[in-house]
């Protein structure tokens, strides 16, 4: 069942929102060449606790960290360490969610780290591109398939592939809520949205095959060509007017 949140939940939400977007923003200049995933993750907890929140993603299914990280071929749920260093040309795609009086956000971002390619610089810019690509149809009346058509038609004129194996999801009282909201399919399909529906709406976008694998540490997918992935994600209020966005 698709939960409708009051107001009154909405508004934890924005709060919790406003957090995981400002830590977003901020490892945009925290993120460069030297530093491990550790410390990504360690600058996100930090925050997150400094806030008086509660970091969703630790312990969740066991989940050993605060923040999900993830470098170049790793698609999503790369688990932070110390040993695991950035370097020039990496790409990093970083996950965040906070939790406030019982509420959760979720949003994610890929990184440049100092100078990369050109073709990596792409990736980054149609996977954030086709998440407001599918945004246009976050609004009452569209059906949930149109938005998933809209991030798979931009991601795939450009030349690159629509993951299958992860998808976007409700979120609110849990992490996962219901719908699913794949980045890929037919338009027209599934129910339609209302006012106060909200989404964590993300495009899994890979260089090359939408294939991935799941390493031996059970958490960590990679792209079965080993080409690079990136991610966007931000939570979203369905409105009876344009959709807001609380974690951007």
């Amino acid at each position: 069942m698709i939960i409708i949140k009051s107001e009154q939940e909405i508004n934890i939400m924005r709060e919790s929102g406003k957090v995981t977007g400002y830590i977003l923003r901020e490892l945009e200049n925290f993120i460069k060449p030297g530093l491990s995933t550790m410390d990504v993750n360690n600058f996100v907890e930090e925050t997150i606790l400094k806030n008086h929140m509660i970091p969703s993603f630790k312990g969740y299914y066991d989940y050993p960290a605060s923040a999900c990280v993830s470098v170049n071929e790793e698609v999503v749920h790369g688990i932070p360490s110390k040993k695991r260093i950035l370097k020039e040309g990496d790409i990093v795609s970083v996950d965040v969610g906070s939790t406030y009086k019982g509420y959760v956000s979720d949003a994610a971002r890929t990184y440049a780290v100092g100078q990369i390619s050109e073709e990596a610089a792409k990736l980054i810019r149609v996977t954030r591109e086709s998440f407001f690509e599918g945004l246009k149809f976050c609004k009452v009346g569209y059906r949930l398939s149109d938005i998933s058509h809209a991030i798979q038609s931009k991601a795939e004129g450009e030349g690159f592939s629509v993951i299958r194996d992860f998808v976007g999801h409700g979120v609110g009282r849990k992490m996962h809520e219901e719908p699913q909201i794949p980045n890929y399919g037919k338009p027209g399909r599934g129910p339609r949205l209302a006012s106060g529906m909200v989404f964590a709406i993300e495009p899994m976008i890979n260089q090359g095959t939408y294939e991935v694998e799941t390493l031996l540490d059970n958490w960590t997918v990679v792209t079965l060509d080993g080409k690079l992935s990136a991610h966007y994600e931000n939570t979203v209020v369905i409105t009876d007017g344009e959709p807001e966005l609380l974690t951007l």
